[in-house]
Parts: structure tokens; C-alpha cells; sequence
């Protein structure tokens, strides 16, 4: 695949599974050995479990809209910086609805093989998120 072709599977996979709440994508768009790693929690493995960590944010932040910032792309490897704008409405991870309105930013590096992403790499700001929501008070200078 050229790497136009991969960026336009990332586009795509980040609008349908984000932005549409459209879990189903992952059937189409994740290798079946693909591999989801973040800095918050352990390695989500498959479309099932992507499609079940997508229903879960859909859930907790049902008007969450990303915003692709900027992406590059080399060989078979795709990095995006994004923006998420969404109101907390649902339980996240424990923690009830808060109402409030939140800016969340991160970094993925996505690898892809043959048409779908078998790899994806995520870093965002959970503790900004935490902070917004309540959870842990700013640390003051």
C-alpha cells in the first residue's frame, strides 16, 4: 500500500470508530492480530476488544468529536497528533457522569500490513483528562 493509501485508512478508521461511533469498522479496518497499546492500560488485542474499548468511550463521552491536528506517514508506519473535544456523560471508568465539557490531546503510531492497521501505539494526556473532570487537582507552582 502507498503511504497515501495508509494515511486514508487512519483518517478513516479515526472518523467511523470515533467520531460516528461506529465500532463495527474495526472488522474491517484491524488485522485480526492486531495489537492496541497505550500508556494507560494493558494491550488490547483483536477488532473485539477495540470494538468493545470503542463502546466504551462512545458511552462515557457520546458527543466526543477528534480532530486530526497533523499526520505523517513513512514506509508502512502512520503518526497522527489529534485533539478531542467531548463532554464526560457516562460512566468512565468507574467514575460517574460529570457533565463536564473536555479537551483531550494525544499521539498515535499506527503500522499497517496489507490494507489494515496491525499495530497502533497511543499516548495522550489522561491526566489533563483526570484533571477536568475532577478526579486529581492541579498541581500548583
Amino acid at each position: 500500500m502507498s503511504v497515501e493509501a495508509n494515511k486514508a485508512i487512519v483518517r478513516r478508521f479515526l472518523e467511523e470508530a470515533w467520531n460516528q461511533k461506529n465500532p463495527a469498522v474495526a472488522d474491517e479496518l484491524l488485522a485480526p492480530t492486531y495489537v492496541y497499546r497505550s500508556s494507560e492500560s494493558a494491550a488490547v488485542l483483536g477488532p473485539a476488544e477495540s470494538k468493545q474499548l470503542i463502546g466504551l468511550f462512545a458511552t462515557a463521552f457520546p458527543d466526543a468529536a477528534a480532530t486530526i491536528e497533523g499526520i505523517v506517514a513513512e514506509a508502512d508506519q502512520v503518526a497522527v497528533r489529534w485533539t478531542i473535544h467531548a463532554t464526560h456523560q457516562g460512566d468512565f471508568g468507574g467514575l460517574p457522569p460529570t457533565g463536564k465539557r473536555v479537551v483531550m490531546v494525544g499521539m498515535e503510531f499506527f503500522r499497517l500490513e496489507g490494507g489494515q492497521i496491525v499495530e497502533r501505539w497511543s499516548n495522550s494526556d489522561t491526566l489533563g483528562l483526570l484533571q477536568q473532570l475532577g478526579v486529581v487537582s492541579p498541581v500548583e507552582s
